[in-house]
């Protein structure tokens, strides 16, 4: 009963089963620059990801802001203040000024109505994120970058595996984006991904994360290192062995929270269809309302005071960091929903080893804070 219980872990396999990649690295001598497992992985997770391409990266920052490098995006990106800082921070990084809409109550996502409203002449780009993995209103924003010829690329960094009707979630928009790091459903230690659609994109995308290369003479843009190593690579096809088996593990977790929570006056948790034709239960996020026991920053501190670890994904909002705030978008009056929100939100441990006893534990705390 003393041992901690964080909001996440990684899923790791059995290391005797990571010990033959190693031995084959070693064998090879080859240990970046897109080698042979590098080829692999993208070639497995295109399939199972159900995508036509996708281009492996170190970090799924440096894949955001290579997305936005290689659609040229310029002047204003719109984008939501309910997020983790990497997603506005990758637009400041591209010398772009992020614009903030707010977000929709229901599932947290960045509203369409209220991107529009938000276009002026200076917006090139619309950067919705899929939070906690529940797909944004795709065809909505679709529909607004056609009318209005801008780019769309989704941050998709909790939404590996999540498909709606049409297939992955990560089909959609002009570049999907996605995160590969340790904290994630699927993980490669560190890492990220960029989704696109045709062969000419991702040759650009390519060259793009190996500085720019084209050949060993010729440097046609200026590129940044954002290689994935072959090491995390080969642990990213081991994964790969184990993932349906980690988000069905996660699926029982959170039928069994809502379970609890439907008891528990006060507390709410995001409709579960929000999740897609198929979830990955990356999250687990609830709303602490006024009717709850005590407050959500009470229930948080007193979860960790007693060895619970919970998570307030997303406070403070975006919009409230020093290099945002003064932005006049920021204004906390502009991003009423996102800002209640913000103050509401809690996010409960789920990994796939967390076992039935800590569970337990887990929901009593919220049934006796």
């Amino acid at each position: 009963m003393n041992d901690d219980i964080f909001v996440t872990k990684p899923y790791l396999p059995p290391l005797e089963d990571f010990t033959p990649y190693l031995q084959e690295i070693w064998d090879s001598g080859i240990l970046s620059n897109c080698g042979p497992f590098h080829v692999e992985l993208e070639k497995q997770l295109a399939a199972y990801l159900g995508i036509p391409f996708i281009s492996l990266f170190n970090n799924g920052t440096i894949a955001l802001v290579t997305a936005l490098q290689a659609l040229g995006a310029e002047g204003e990106v719109i984008t939501t203040p309910f997020s983790f800082v990497a997603t506005s921070h990758a637009v400041l990084w591209n010398r772009l000024t992020p614009v903030f809409a707010d977000i929709e109550a229901n599932s947290l996502n960045l509203d369409p109505e209220k991107v529009e409203a938000a276009i002026t002449p200076q917006t090139t780009a619309i950067l919705p994120v899929h939070c906690y993995g529940n797909p944004a209103r795709v065809e909505a924003f679709a529909d607004i970058a056609k009318r209005h010829n801008l780019k769309l690329i989704y941050d998709a960094s909790h939404a590996f595996g999540v498909q709606d009707a049409q297939g992955s979630i990560l089909s959609h928009g002009d570049l999907s984006t996605l995160s590969l790091h340790a904290t994630k459903v699927f993980n490669t230690f560190e890492g990220g991904a960029i989704v696109c659609q045709t062969p000419e994109m991702k040759d650009n995308i390519d060259k793009l994360k190996n500085f720019g290369h084209e050949g060993e003479t010729s440097v046609v843009a200026t590129g940044i290192n954002g290689k994935m190593s072959e090491i995390n690579c080969a642990f990213g096809l081991l994964q790969l062995k184990h993932i349906d088996h980690a988000i069905q593990r996660r699926a029982n977790i959170s039928k069994a929270y809502r379970a609890a929570i439907d008891t528990i006056e006060g507390l709410e948790y995001l409709d579960p269809s929000l999740g897609g034709a198929r979830s990955n239960h990356a999250y687990f996020p609830i709303l602490v309302g006024p009717e709850y026991t005590i407050s959500r920053d009470d229930l948080y501190h007193q979860m960790k005071a007693r060895g619970v670890h919970p998570r307030r994904y997303f406070y403070p909002l975006i919009t409230e960091f020093d290099m945002y705030r003064d932005l006049p978008s920021a204004n906390p009056d502009l991003l009423p929903v996102a800002t209640e929100k913000a103050n509401q939100i809690l996010c409960l441990p789920i990994y796939p080893d967390l076992d039935d006893i800590s569970l337990a534990r887990i929901i009593d705390l919220l049934r006796s804070p």
